[in-house]
């Protein structure tokens, strides 16, 4: 029988509840996110100093995507579901307290690292970076500022993992907002303060990453200290499950971080080339909208039913579970790539073309997101899949195939960049992104685990069905909006933009309710429902 608190229990409509609540609040980050990068863009654009900062800053992101944004939950919740199913609160709280104490300490260490360091983390992540010029030494500055938001974003990590192991997802998914929130007012501080000001943008900058994560760590940890099993103490002694957590979170954490570290080789291939490191980082940003939505809600929400139902669950309630999670992550993702392919160029230019980002940047950027959003699905599906491997506590099998996906993207990087330039990094990026999946995919069906249920088989084809017949409107009604003018101000392309968005996602609905994938009114019906914590 299923425990009345667990995961497991939550249906189709409590697991659209919940994805709801974290898309709603990852959507809401997501936005501030561009308006943060939209007030960066103009003060950097797309130079020198830009190329420095971005560099510098896939420090701090690397460590928040293996950390912050769930990577760590596809370890850790299914030991904490075991641990509190068969010890009770107290073994869990003494987890969670020696979890929270073991990643204060190993990632304080590595921010000393990082600070005495810096000059040699420049070399590894911008070896295109020249050691006397000012992209390098800005770099190993700003690498240095930014260091403490490692051992922040790991303490929040775990707070994070217990929280959504105890389906309260709410202060989860509205951490980053606070965080969004503390970067935009640095960037509105630098905005109005005059060229005196901002002259020191990018220290500051890097200081206000620290700052928005101690704010996250207050919401995040505030919620934690109200759970009935919250940690009351940082534990620097560990049990088996402990011991076990450390097994399984290496692989687990280096394999949702490849993301992270496939941008990281790319912009090491194409460091060399002038602004291409910004136009790359602007590309992802964008990227990393859909990305990141479905990352975080698989985190918070999908991972764990699965992992409840694969322990508690019949066989045919676990390929319910994967299912769903397969068709809501795709739901989401294949509308989402066709619509950067479509309105990539829109898009970069409502979003950054103003102020030092100038209508060139924004081709550039344009081209790279197109490049890029072809692989959004496959990037999107090795989420799903490896929340599957994840709840088996398998790890392993997850990170060894993507680093094949790694090794190549890598390659085709290489192998592209000196014809293609930046673009064929992100082609390489998008191509790379199908051969983790698809390798995994093999692994999980040799092994079993891989099942879906016939609801989930016949709504995938009818949800890229769906997609394509939106794109062929989306294309129409941007060839017509075209046809009357570009704007040229920043309210008139916002305008274009929304309009096209709106006709994309009215489209994309009601064609769902067509083919029969899901009526609105479910949809509607799932985001007014309130969720717990």
């Amino acid at each position: 029988m299923h425990s009345p608190d667990l995961p497991a229990a939550d249906g189709a409509g409590g697991i659209a509840k919940k994805v709801g609540t974290v898309g709603a609040a990852t959507l809401g980050s997501r936005l501030l996110a561009f308006l943060r990068d939209a007030g960066i863009a103009a003060l950097l654009g797309a130079g020198p100093l830009a190329d420095a900062y971005f560099a510098a800053l896939q420090v701090p992101n690397l460590f928040r995507r293996l950390l912050a944004e769930g990577a760590l939950n596809g370890a850790f919740v299914p030991l904490w579901l075991r641990l509190r199913e068969t010890q009770g609160r107290d073994a869990v709280r003494a987890f969670g307290e020696g979890a929270l104490g073991l990643t204060a300490v190993v990632l304080g260490v590595a921010t000393l690292v990082l600070i005495v360091a810096a000059p040699l983390v420049v070399h590894v992540i911008a070896p295109g970076f020249s050691t006397d010029g000012e992209r390098f030494a800005l770099a190993a500055q700003l690498v240095r500022l930014s260091a403490p938001f490692v051992v922040i974003a790991g303490c929040v990590a775990v707070l994070g993992a217990i929280l959504n192991a105890e389906g309260r997802v709410g202060a989860v998914a509205f951490g980053p907002i606070a965080f969004n929130g503390v970067l935009i007012a640095a960037v509105a501080f630098l905005l109005v303060g005059g060229p005196a000001v901002t002259a020191h943008a990018g220290p500051v900058l890097a200081v206000a990453i620290v700052v928005a994560g101690l704010a996250q760590t207050l919401l995040i940890g505030g919620a934690a200290l109200r759970l009935p099993v919250r940690p009351r103490r940082l534990r620097l002694s560990g049990g088996p499950e402990l011991r076990r957590l450390l097994v399984l979170a290496g692989p687990g954490l280096l394999a949702g971080g490849i993301p992270q570290i496939t941008l990281m080789a790319g912009a090491m291939i194409a460091s060399p080339s002038p602004a291409a490191v910004s136009w790359l980082y602007y590309a992802d940003r964008l990227y990393e909208f859909p990305l990141g939505v479905v990352s975080v809600a698989i985190a918070a929400v999908m991972g764990p039913v699965i992992a409840g139902t694969v322990r508690t669950g019949t066989a045919d309630e676990i390929a319910a579970a994967q299912g769903r999670a397969m068709a809501l992550a795709l739901g989401l993702a294949l509308p989402c790539a066709a619509g950067f392919v479509l309105l990539a160029a829109p898009i970069a230019r409502a979003l950054f073309e103003r102020g030092a980002f100038s209508p060139h940047d924004t081709a550039m950027v344009a081209s790279a997101l197109a490049a890029l959003a072809f692989g959004l699905p496959g990037h999107v599906a090795e989420k799903v899949l490896g929340a599957i491997s994840f709840a088996r506590e398998d790890t392993h099998t997850p990170m060894t195939t993507a680093l094949a996906g790694l090794a190549a993207s890598s390659a085709g990087a290489l192998a592209l960049f000196p014809t293609y330039g930046h673009v064929g990094v992100a082609a390489a990026i998008a191509a790379g992104g199908y051969v983790a999946p698809a390798l995994l995919a093999v692994v999980l069906a040799r092994r079993g685990w891989l099942r879906f249920d016939r609801t989930a088989a016949s709504r995938i084809p009818r949800i890229a069905l769906a997609t394509s017949v939106m794109s062929a409107v989306v294309a129409a009604a941007r060839t017509a909006i075209e046809g009357l003018g570009t704007p040229t101000g920043t309210l008139g392309r916002f305008a274009v933009l929304l309009v096209l968005l709106a006709v994309g996602t009215a489209a994309y609905v009601a064609l769902l309710g067509l083919f029969r994938v899901v009526r609105p009114a479910e949809i509607g019906a799932a985001l007014r429902r309130r969720p717990r914590g």
